[in-house]
């Protein structure tokens, strides 16, 4: 975590607008996440990056849910977003990866990956040192996904490094029960 503290405090129920709990609608039932707590500080905004967000989440995305948590996994540490990557390792366990695999994330693409793996986390550090995919990168990835999937990843690395902008700047921090992957301190 690079924060300590939040510099934007996540809301409580009793304190939002009412157009902050039509926003924050969308993430019931059950508990709301901090994230969506601190974003709700701008209501419309929060209504449209749940409409993006929902898409890279979603079936609607071509990838498959695994291989889009890679990509989420490695954009995430290599944003150094400490919430990030604590929310997604769960979502990852659950979706395919193994603990080795996730622990592997952190050392990139030359860590025992299929070519088709190191090619996402490739594709990842890419996107994170350039906003660009090489064109062996690129040729790479079309070996082993569809042009879609290709453009999914783009899609997926760009909304998780945004979403690590957020986290990161605004002090989001973890929540409730939650604690920070040892590995990640001093990030």
């Amino acid at each position: 975590m690079r924060l300590t503290r939040p510099r934007i405090r996540p809301l409580g129920d009793a304190e939002l607008s009412p157009e902050q709990a039509e926003a924050l609608e969308a993430f019931r039932p059950g508990p709301v996440l901090n994230i969506f707590r601190t974003l709700v500080h701008a209501p419309k905004a929060l209504t449209r990056f749940n409409q993006w967000g929902g898409y890279v989440l979603s079936r609607r995305n071509d990838l498959p849910a695994r291989e889009r948590e890679i990509v989420i996994l490695r954009t995430g540490y290599l944003c150094k977003s400490g919430y990030e990557w604590t929310q997604h390792v769960r979502i990852g366990l659950r979706e395919g990866l193994t603990a080795d695999e996730v622990a592997r994330l952190k050392s990139g693409a030359e860590a025992g990956w299929s070519p088709a793996d190191a090619a996402l986390i490739r594709a990842s550090d890419e996107l994170h040192a350039d906003q660009f995919v090489s064109d062996a990168t690129w040729a790479e990835l079309a070996r082993h996904f569809t042009e879609k999937q290709c453009m999914d990843v783009v899609f997926t690395a760009g909304q998780y490094t945004q979403v690590s902008m957020f986290l990161n700047t605004f002090g989001v921090q973890l929540d409730e029960g939650q604690t920070l992957d040892p590995d990640l301190k001093g990030f």
